[in-house]
């Protein structure tokens, strides 16, 4: 059907599920690229290169269809355009408040329930009822039964919900890179090179280097990006998906999640086809299970949750963090003494705006968790210096997953680890200049260290934690415990060592 009202859209509403599905041809579609929103934070260079670039490509794919506005504001562009509009619901807390004011004011005529996520925000609520926990693994079930996903009738095909285990191994030795096909790159074009010449002129306070666009923006790119990944590296996906590579950074991870967040896949659309590789042979269930786990369950879950938990859970803190976050931190400074795994993922932030979740999680999210970082200002950060960071994704995944802010809303325990972890799962220890087996000393691992600093600090909370207890019963027996606790008192990072270990 035809809608007679032009439709408003955001610019991470960009795929043809927003504008041109065969329920709703909207004839007309504005967008306004508003030089506010695009100074209002240190954003990472190339993330407003790529949203910029989405929008200026869905621009020229509509053609007359559409209305294209560069203004200071986007009330200013509305009055500009001097129509009333419909919008798809919008992605964040403050985004929402302006709707629903335009609403008031007849600027807006509806808000339409948005097409980028599987579940609606109307059946998460009924599913989230009165719980006062939130587990991933009862969310992502119900998801695999609601829509038939991997699913030999009312059970999981082979009788398995998750194969995590099969997918935790540790990088291949012996090999500097994963051996995998290289990810779909698209190819820049003159639009790309408008967006880089405008962004130049604009000198905005921005984060990270400008770089070739390595990323979807268009649904076309998107989805020849999503049948790359599928044919070529989705079975090699799983087994190494918790690893690190110092020269691989991409390894077999599919780089959706850019194309997802601005709108240009559909969920069940990434889901349906990563399941079809394993019915066809293609794919092992392991790969196929975990990467629909993180599409189909977290992703959802992470977004429903922002919305379940409202704008307050960003001043959650139930560990009593206030250290600000130094400058070298985020400003990605790789050149800063520090342990080599944190050196090469802020460098590879400052690179690529990308690094894949064990980096998020286990090396920038476990140092900041061990150091007592402000969470609220850490989930800023992550939301303005990665490229496929926006306002929904990343409270979730900072607040309640990497610094435990919420006090177990939705994870069991606090994910802190000393150094063994990342000698064990990151190829990076052997070439640091700090070792992970030591805790004391100018050569001592920070993380090693830190995290038996993290462990004391919250000993009493740990010991009640039947998944923590263990390791502050570990903690008392450590005989150089207070000599630990007075170098990380007096050193973050600590200084580099005077010998290669």
């Amino acid at each position: 059907m035809a809608l007679s009202a032009p439709l408003w859209l955001f610019g991470d509403q960009l795929g043809p599920h927003f504008h041109s599905t065969s329920e709703h041809i909207h004839r007309d579609v504005l967008l306004i690229e508003s030089a506010r929103v695009c100074r209002t934070r240190p954003f990472h260079r190339q993330k407003l290169h790529l949203v910029l670039s989405g929008m200026r490509h869905l621009a020229a794919e509509l053609g007359e269809r559409s209305t294209y506005l560069k203004t200071e504001t986007y009330r200013d562009g509305l009055e500009q355009y001097g129509r009333p509009v419909l919008v798809f619901e919008p992605t964040s807390h403050a985004a929402e408040r302006f709707v629903q004011r335009l609403l008031d004011e007849g600027v807006v005529l509806d808000v339409l329930p948005t097409p980028m996520f599987a579940l609606s925000r109307t059946d998460f609520a009924e599913w989230a009822g009165n719980r006062n926990q939130f587990r991933l693994e009862a969310f992502y079930r119900d998801q695999r039964r609601r829509f038939e996903v991997l699913m030999a009738g009312e059970e999981p095909v082979d009788g398995v919900w998750n194969l995590d285990a099969d997918n935790r191994e540790p990088p291949p030795k012996k090999r500097s890179t994963l051996g995998v096909d290289p990810p779909w790159w698209p190819s820049e074009d003159d639009i790309d090179d408008s967006v880089r010449a405008d962004l130049n002129a604009l000198d905005l306070p921005t984060v990270g280097q400008d770089g070739p666009r390595l990323f979807a923006v268009t649904a076309d790119e998107a989805r020849k990006a999503l049948q790359h990944f599928v044919s070529y590296r989705l079975a090699d996906f799983g087994k190494y998906e918790d690893a690190v590579m110092s020269q691989d950074w991409a390894m077999a991870h599919s780089l959706l999640s850019v194309p997802l967040n601005m709108g240009l896949l559909e969920p069940l659309e990434v889901v349906e086809a990563a399941e079809q590789a394993w019915r066809d042979g293609d794919a092992p269930l392991a790969s196929v299970e975990g990467f629909i786990r993180q599409v189909l369950g977290w992703r959802e879950y992470v977004w429903h949750l922002y919305w379940h938990f409202g704008p307050e859970y960003l001043d959650r803190n139930e560990l009593a963090a206030h250290e600000p976050l130094p400058k070298w931190f985020t400003e990605l400074d790789g050149e800063h003494p520090i342990a080599a795994c944190l050196s090469h993922t802020l460098t590879e932030l400052n690179t690529r705006g990308w690094v894949h979740h064990i980096p998020r999680l286990m090396i920038l999210g476990n140092f900041a968790l061990q150091r007592g970082y402000d969470p609220k200002a850490l989930t800023e950060w992550f939301a303005t210096a990665f490229v496929d960071g926006f306002a929904w994704v990343m409270p979730v995944n900072v607040i309640g997953m990497s610094q435990h802010a919420d006090g177990g809303l939705i994870a069991t325990k606090p994910y802190a680890s000393g150094g063994a972890y990342l000698d064990r799962m990151t190829d990076h220890c052997g070439g640091c200049e700090y070792n992970p087996k030591k805790r004391l000393g100018p050569d001592a691992c920070p993380f090693t260290a830190g995290y038996w600093s993290f462990v004391h600090r919250h000993r009493d909370r740990l010991a009640k934690n039947h998944r923590t207890a263990r390791q502050v019963s570990q903690m008392h027996r450590l005989a150089d415990l207070d000599q630990v606790l007075e170098q990380e008192s007096l050193s973050s990072p600590p200084p580099r060592p005077s010998v290669t270990s």
